[in-house]
């Protein structure tokens, strides 16, 4: 596809990214994940508590409970409940991947992380272009 209207498409779905973001029950951050392969949406994933849990992320000192699953993670793990693959799909997500989400981006055979904000420690991006994943930052999302 060429380069102007791969752009297009990319910010398109990271401004779904954004809008799925909106489910998460979460107060300190709602992060949404968007996974794509042959210009199809295969999955969805928001941060979140897992399914049968209180929808509350953070404690009464608002910090993170640790068992939260990142949105990245939700999306993936819809695929493997699914007849879907991730294999060569593109992954779009409103903030960039930790080091542990980064590990199951690469694992699960995404190829292709385009993200909105860079999160605060951007050791999971560095793994991903290690592992040979091609990564794209995007501003122009609204």
């Amino acid at each position: 596809m060429e380069k102007a209207k791969q752009k297009k498409y990319d910010i398109a779905y990271l401004r779904m990214a954004k809008e799925w973001s909106k489910l998460s029950h979460c107060n300190r951050k709602q992060v949404g994940a968007l996974i794509v392969k042959d210009k199809m949406i295969i999955s969805d994933g928001y941060n979140g508590t897992p399914t049968g849990f209180n929808n509350d992320c953070e404690d009464t000192d608002n910090n993170t409970h640790w068992y939260v699953l990142h949105a990245e993670a939700n999306a993936i793990l819809k695929v493997a409940g699914s007849t879907q693959s991730c294999q060569g799909a593109t992954l779009y997500i409103t903030l960039s991947p930790c080091k542990n989400c980064s590990k199951l981006i690469h694992q699960s055979g995404i190829t292709r992380v385009v993200y909105h904000k860079g999160y605060k420690d951007d050791s999971g991006l560095k793994f991903l272009e290690k592992a040979g994943v091609s990564i794209t930052h995007i501003n122009e999302v609204d």
